[in-house]
C-alpha cells in the first residue's frame, strides 16, 4: 500500500514563498494595527506579492487577520526564551511584560481587525494565545526556581494581576502609568519569594 499524500498545507514551504509569506504578515501587521479595515490590495502591493500569491498564502481576510494574530503571539512568546537566555530571570520575566505590555496597547487597530472577523456569525473563533500562556508559565518556573517570586503563582493568576493593562486608554501618554501599573505587579509577585 502506498504511503498517503500530504495534504499541501502540511508540506513545507520554499524559502522564496516562506519569505513573501513573512512579508505579508509583517506588511499586513502594520497596515492593519493602522486600519482594521485594511485593504487586502493595498497589503498585497505594499509586500510586494502579486494578488495570485496573496491569495494563495491568505485566501480571505479572515485567514489573514487570524494568522497575523497568531504570528505577533508568537514573536511575544518567543521573546521569553531570548530574554531567559540573557538575563536574570526576574530581568527576564519585567522586562517581557513591557513588551506584552506594548503589544497590547500598540496594537489597538490588530485588536478591532481581530474583533471584526471573529464577531460575525459563522465567524472562525479567536485563537487562544496559547503561545504566550506557555511563555508565562515559562518565566514564572524560572522564577520560581530562582526565588525571585512567589511560589506557586500561574499564568492565569498572572493575567488577572495585569488584567489592568486592557483598561488603559492606548490614545494617551501610557507608557509611564503602564510602567508603574507593572511594577506594582512585579513587586506583588516577589513578596514571599525564597530569595527575599
Amino acid at each position: 500500500m502506498p504511503p498517503p499524500k500530504k495534504d499541501r498545507t502540511d508540506a513545507p514551504l520554499r524559502s522564496d514563498a516562506q519569505r513573501n509569506r513573512e512579508r505579508i504578515l509583517r506588511v499586513a501587521t502594520e497596515e492593519l494595527t493602522r486600519c482594521a479595515n485594511a485593504p487586502l490590495s493595498m497589503i498585497a502591493k505594499k509586500a510586494g506579492v502579486g494578488q495570485g500569491t496573496f491569495y494563495r498564502n491568505f485566501p480571505h481576510r479572515e485567514a489573514l487577520v487570524l494568522e497575523v494574530y497568531r504570528y505577533e503571539m508568537q514573536q511575544v512568546a518567543e521573546a521569553a526564551r531570548e530574554l531567559l537566555a540573557t538575563r536574570e530571570p526576574d530581568r527576564a520575566l519585567r522586562e517581557w511584560m513591557d513588551r506584552l505590555a506594548r503589544f497590547a496597547l500598540t496594537k489597538v487597530g490588530l485588536a478591532d481587525a481581530i474583533r471584526l472577523v471573529t464577531s460575525a456569525p459563522g465567524s472562525p473563533a479567536k485563537p487562544e494565545p496559547a503561545p504566550v500562556t506557555e511563555a508565562t508559565e515559562l518565566l514564572l518556573r524560572a522564577n520560581e526556581e530562582a526565588g525571585t517570586i512567589r511560589p506557586g503563582v500561574s499564568a492565569d493568576d498572572f493575567f488577572l494581576a495585569i488584567g489592568g493593562l486592557w483598561q488603559v486608554d492606548a490614545s494617551e501618554d501610557w507608557q509611564p502609568r503602564v510602567t508603574r501599573l507593572l511594577d506594582l505587579v512585579m513587586d506583588g509577585l516577589r513578596a514571599g519569594a525564597r530569595g527575599r
